[in-house]
């Protein structure tokens, strides 16, 4: 079973930036990653995804042109640049691996904060 570690949440003004990484314990290669996020009193949402290869990824609406996934399989990590952020991005930002062949997320990470203040 794959862990997955994430970090570089944090606290940050309204139209800044932070890059969150997610690192797994094994091969990330063999999986698509993905990127999601749950605020306070609100259902856990997708932000970003990206297939095997690093060569195919899809954002929702409410990110597209400010965040982009990417992934460094040599390193067995996946990050998430995150600009131009609003206090509406303000949530708890999970990392989340779907085998191959899988219709949902098979493994999730302990998530991290990311706060966004006006």
């Amino acid at each position: 079973q794959v862990q997955l570690v994430e970090s570089g949440g944090g606290l940050v003004q309204a139209g800044g930036s932070l890059r969150l990484s997610c690192a797994a314990s094994e091969r990330t290669s063999l999986y698509a990653m993905g990127w999601f996020r749950q605020a306070p009193g609100k259902e856990r949402e997708f932000v970003a995804q990206i297939n095997w290869s690093g060569r195919s990824s899809d954002y929702a609406d409410s990110v597209k042109g400010r965040f982009t996934i990417s992934r460094d399989n040599a390193k067995n990590t996946v990050y998430l640049q995150m600009n131009s952020l609003k206090p509406e991005d303000t949530a708890r930002y999970y990392c989340a691996a779907k085998k191959f062949g899988s219709t949902l997320y098979d493994y999730w990470g302990q998530g991290t904060q990311v706060t966004v203040s006006s």
